[in-house]
């Protein structure tokens, strides 16, 4: 939200009721934020709370605050679009600010500014067909993408990031205990998206790419828009247009993501050259090197690359496109990102959440 937009959904503390009703209906949002002047959020007013203030008895000359929330719902500075749409559903409110550590207003997130979100043409496909077998006994009858974070399952807030970034379109690969993914997360409704499931053979899993081939042939057509593909036991936030957007720029085939991940050596390093002769003793360094995020971006055709009814992972694809003078990018993603494979990542990402 631009400063200008801002100031619009904003009234001083000591506003009244006719000044509020006036911010609410210049503004459009359904809510007025009453502030300091710090700009530190003091109390909200909907458009509900004044009109039953004024049913009540009260005169439009009257202090706003008298008739406000002076504790309402918010979230912190930096929170991700996925999360403010869950509570915004979560607590049946259209709208909530967003402030600063030290109480300052800096947006006003509402419902339709996320979900009315431009919509795009592009399909993602989540793989949730894995068994989860390094989660041990945690995912022997509840399959991995169904382990809760924060109340929620991991599935659902990667549907959520993708739903907030304007992809309503989602393919969701199921296998182990599929029937549990299938009845949690429906159609989609409820979540804001349309989904349908692409179901592998129980005995023939076709990793994290096979399942691109039961795709309908419409998504895979030459005409048809690039897919995001991603693992369904990812903790990760990013930015789905920016994404899309990178992979236009670049003229791709395909788009990873990555994240930088750093390893110290817990020994010297000693390198030589072919003669064994000695060059230089580095102690205990530190290495740093992109890996792949399990995030991508492919141009729909490449789907038809892959065989149909036999094992194939994305990792695979990638190679198969470098084979054959395609062009494959990075797209680095700075935020927090968790691989949900075993029980201490999994401890860690209810930590973060």
């Amino acid at each position: 939200m631009s400063d200008s937009l801002l100031d619009r959904v904003m009234a001083h503390e000591d506003a009244s009721l006719l000044d509020v009703m006036a911010t609410i209906d210049g503004s459009g949002s359904g809510m007025c934020c009453l502030v300091d002047a710090e700009r530190r959020l003091v109390a909200v007013l909907t458009d509900g709370d004044v009109r039953r203030a004024l049913l009540a008895g009260a005169a439009v000359s009257d202090p706003a605050l008298q008739h406000a929330s002076v504790r309402p719902y918010t979230v912190e500075q930096g929170t991700p679009r996925a999360n403010v749409l869950d509570l915004m559903r979560a607590l049946h409110v259209v709208a909530i600010p967003e402030v600063s550590a030290d109480g300052r207003l800096l947006a006003l997130h509402t419902l339709i500014d996320i979900v009315g979100t431009r919509l795009l043409p592009n399909a993602a496909v989540i793989m949730a067909g894995g068994k989860g077998t390094r989660l041990g006994e945690l995912t022997r009858t509840t399959p991995k993408p169904l382990m809760p974070v924060a109340g929620r399952p991991i599935i659902e807030w990667i549907i959520l990031g993708l739903v907030s970034d304007g992809v309503r379109k989602i393919f969701i690969s199921v296998n182990h205990l599929a029937d549990q993914i299938v009845e949690r997360l429906g159609s989609g409704e409820r979540l804001g998206c349309q989904i349908e499931y692409l179901h592998e053979s129980a005995d023939n899993p076709l990793g994290t790419a096979g399942s691109l081939t039961l795709l309908p042939p419409e998504t895979t057509s030459d005409e048809a828009p690039p897919i995001i593909v991603l693992n369904a036991d990812l903790m990760v936030q990013f930015d789905a247009r920016a994404l899309l957007a990178k992979h236009a720029e670049d003229g791709a085939s395909m788009t990873l993501g990555t994240k930088s991940y750093q390893h110290t050596v817990p020994f010297g390093v000693v390198e030589v050259d072919e003669q064994q002769r000695v060059l230089g003793i580095a102690e205990k360094p530190t290495l740093t090197v992109e890996i792949n995020a399990a995030v991508y971006c492919i141009d729909a055709a490449l789907a038809r690359l892959l065989p149909e009814g036999r094992p194939s992972t994305m990792p695979e694809l990638a190679q198969l496109c470098l084979d054959t003078g395609r062009t494959v990018m990075a797209w680095p993603i700075d935020s927090d990102w968790i691989d949900i494979g075993t029980p201490h990542d999994l401890a860690r990402a209810k930590g973060q959440r």
